[in-house]
């Protein structure tokens, strides 16, 4: 019955009509009134479509807006953390792995009449190869593992001086594989697993 009337009243006035949606306004005490103007603050406010004869609650329009905007807002905040997370987790590994460099040069100009001056050269977490890269999360593994190679390979009695050692193409997230190169001309192949024992 109501909505016979706002379409009668919608009639009469061309420009409610033109506008195609008129204002549902309820005060405090219950009070509706329609209009072509939206309504006042301090107003429950709908919209009813003339055509359609849909409507749509403003306020509740409002809030979901409001509530669609803080999720977004949360996601933002979400990933800048994560992404802080992310360097600041890198930057340890960095910081790590520039100290096992250090080690590896250390024990390199300790020994060298085992060690060539480049059989353990320090990767640079700025300026990895491709192969390295893929490993970067292990940089300072990688590092502390490429000496515990040499070592192993000095270790065997077949190995008179390193002259490289370096992580190979064969690795996998599971398991590094490094060669070491000998200045008797022979090579080297140990996994992770082979460190270890």
């Amino acid at each position: 019955m109501r909505f016979t009337l706002i379409i009668l009243g919608c009639l009469i006035s061309s420009y409610v009509c033109a506008a195609n949606n008129v204002y549902k306004c309820i005060d405090t005490s219950g009070k509706k009134e329609y209009q072509a103007t939206p309504c006042g603050e301090g107003l429950t406010k709908s919209t009813l479509n003339i055509k359609t004869g849909s409507s749509v609650n403003l306020d509740e329009e409002k809030k979901q807006q409001e509530l669609k905007q803080k999720e977004e807002q949360a996601k933002i905040e979400e990933q800048k953390l994560t992404k802080q997370q992310k360097l600041e987790k890198q930057a340890s590994i960095d910081k790590e792995a520039i100290a096992e460099s250090e080690n590896n040069q250390a024990l390199i100009k300790s020994d060298p009449k085992k060690y060539s001056a480049f059989a353990i050269p320090p990767y640079a977490p700025d300026k990895l190869s491709d192969l390295i890269q893929n490993y970067r999360d292990r940089l300072a593994d990688i590092e502390r593992l490429r000496r515990a190679s040499a070592q192993k390979a000095l270790a065997s009695g077949q190995c008179e001086r390193v002259e490289a050692s370096e992580l190979d193409a064969k690795s996998t997230k599971i398991i590094l594989t490094f060669f070491v190169n000998c200045s008797t001309g022979k090579t080297f192949y140990f996994t992770e697993q082979d460190l270890k024992n």
